[in-house]
């Protein structure tokens, strides 16, 4: 892809984290055209994250997630369109159409939309709250506020964000119950064995998690809700879903882009020749294999960004990382996980015995190390990353042991 020069205009359409580094790393790579960021939230670009974490627990002021303000924006030259979704593109033209009437005409189009909360819809109330935006954790932050010690919130949803939110919660003195419909959470991005070992930790934080749960209705009755399931109901003062994500690509169907669960882009993050896209958004075929993937995970996002601003502003190339990363604070442990693991891949734990609280293990298939997961190790783990990012053999990974050093 030719590198921009300063008379062309990218539009970026997605002013969350990838959004905003691309921004940022298109001027630190010496892009000196014009740039526009397009986000359909009216907020200033901020960190989603610390939602679920210090924000819901109370620790830190909303301030503290911003990733720019207006000052930042101007010093570097990046025009802010703030509160307008994008509702059409035009691949072949690069032309993009914003929900005011407003028609772009860029040089190159970046797409770093992010996902959205997935809807868990109960036959008496309707959906149920999320916590995805900001305005989201603003609004789950006032009604948890103003709850005495000791209440109960019930959160439908025991994957990653649920387990922080309830983390969160407790946190504040409030006493959430986690409704998981799967017999185990964390099954499918971990694998049943591994899913196994963090079975004890909602309990070992005095937290309850119950499991096999088919949540019936949510009843909202005078200062509480009624929490109906298929063997029991639970009187709680607030109810939260997380429940998953979902794209929104309705808007690029007629765009001309190769749409499958995502914008699908080759190693470079090109999905035509004006048009890239990124993080959340991103099927990346060339990196991930024949149907490709995509990783919602904040590393990811960042690096995308950090490949694309370079191969756009012409500076020294910088491959895909070739190792994604994801970590998760829950239930006063930190889970991490590197690689491209899959739930059937062979699982061996190398450090730390059955039953401890921190482990490191290694996923492997056909003999080749896919991953590495790990629980509170993480020094560990960042000296197992070579083996992942080389794809060792798994029997010369075992012999070296750099987790041991």
């Amino acid at each position: 892809m030719d590198a921009l020069g300063p008379d062309d205009h990218v539009v970026v359409v997605g002013a969350g984290l990838a959004g905003w580094r691309l921004c940022e790393g298109l001027r630190r790579h010496g892009f000196a055209g014009r740039v526009t960021l397009v986000g359909a939230e009216p907020h200033l670009p901020y960190d989603r994250p610390p939602l679920s974490k210090q924000v819901l627990a109370g620790r830190w002021d909303l301030d503290r997630v911003a990733l720019a303000d207006e000052t930042r924006a101007r010093e570097i030259g990046v025009e802010l369109r703030r509160g307008v979704r994008a509702v059409a593109l035009d691949a072949a033209t690069g032309e993009v159409t914003l929900a005011d009437g407003t028609r772009l005409l860029p040089t190159r189009v970046a797409l770093a939309v992010g996902v959205e909360a997935r809807a868990f819809d109960t036959p008496s109330g309707g959906p149920l709250s999320t916590l995805r935006s900001l305005d989201d954790a603003v609004a789950l932050r006032e009604r948890v506020a103003g709850l005495e010690a000791g209440a109960t919130v019930v959160v439908v949803g025991g994957g990653f964000l649920g387990a922080e939110m309830a983390t969160s919660l407790a946190a504040r003195g409030l006493v959430p119950v986690v409704l998981e419909a799967a017999a185990r959470p964390l099954v499918g991005p971990l694998g049943e064995e591994v899913a196994g070992w963090l079975d004890g930790l909602a309990a070992d934080a005095s937290i309850e998690l119950r499991t096999g749960v088919v949540v019936r209705d949510v009843v909202a009755g005078p200062g509480a809700w009624r929490v109906e399931l298929a063997d029991g109901e639970i009187e709680a003062r607030a109810v939260v879903a997380a429940v998953g994500s979902r794209l929104d690509l309705g808007w690029l169907e007629d765009s001309g882009l190769d749409l499958d669960d995502g914008v699908v882009v080759d190693a470079g993050l090109r999905a035509a020749p004006r048009v890239g896209a990124l993080g959340d958004v991103a099927r990346v075929v060339e990196v991930e294999g024949e149907r490709g993937a995509r990783r919602e995970h904040w590393q990811v996002a960042a690096d995308h960004a950090d490949a694309l601003a370079r191969a756009w502003a012409g500076a020294e190339p910088s491959p895909l990382a070739p190792t994604p990363y994801f970590w998760s604070d829950q239930y006063g442990k930190k889970i991490q996980l590197l690689g491209r693991p899959r739930a059937d891949d062979e699982v061996v734990r190398v450090v730390g015995a059955a039953g401890a609280d921190r482990w490191l293990a290694l996923y492997a298939r056909r003999g080749v190390v896919t991953g590495a997961v790990a629980l509170s190790q993480p020094r560990a783990l960042m000296l197992a990353k070579p083996l992942v990012d080389a794809g060792a053999r798994l029997d010369e990974a075992l012999a070296a042991a750099p987790w041991e050093r």
